[in-house]
């Protein structure tokens, strides 16, 4: 993953409309739309956005992470891999949105060559009127590879059961703080 990472460092971004995945879709894009509840009160706001901010969510959900930067900032490049041995899909992204505001937390990263998808995907974590805390995951994406455009709708169900994966595990990190 390390090798991968340092390559990654020095690309653009194939996807350039920086923060697509904060606002609606473009026509034309996939777009996914996740909301799932992780914990309740200020304390498990704090606890998700650690694990969605180093990169826990993604090491929880299974996935090889290799990051510039241990905590998700402007510019970090992370390497991901899924799978084993010669089966690992290995790829990259960049963060190119940070999101800090009240009750909001987390970042948007923009897929980098080699990735099976060209789009962005956030993450944020949000508390609610309420006092819910909810993970909102948003993606634009489309098929960069052609096994990928061939899998249809296959692919977009491999992308939700990840999105389920990373609330799985942003809810046990946000358990084992307590």
């Amino acid at each position: 993953m390390e090798d991968l990472l340092r390559r990654a460092v020095a690309l653009e971004p194939t996807h350039r409309d920086v923060g697509a995945s904060l606002r609606p879709a473009p026509e034309g894009w996939d777009a996914l739309d996740v909301r799932a509840y992780v914990g309740h009160g200020p304390a498990d706001h704090a606890a998700a956005a650690e694990a969605v901010l180093g990169w826990r969510m993604h090491e929880g959900a299974g996935l090889a992470v290799a990051a510039s930067d241990p905590v998700a900032r402007g510019g970090t490049t992370v390497a991901l891999g899924l799978g084993a041995g010669p089966l690992r899909v290995r790829f990259a992204c960049r963060v190119v949105v940070v999101v800090d505001e009240p009750g909001a937390r987390g970042f948007a990263y923009a897929t980098l060559p080699g990735h099976p998808e060209t789009g962005e995907e956030s993450f944020v974590v949000r508390t609610l009127p309420s006092g819910l805390v909810v993970l909102d995951v948003r993606a634009v994406s489309r098929p960069a590879w052609g096994l990928v455009r061939l899998a249809g709708p296959l692919g977009r169900l491999a992308q939700r059961a990840a999105v389920h994966a990373y609330a799985r595990a942003v809810r046990r990190a946000v358990v084992a703080a307590r």
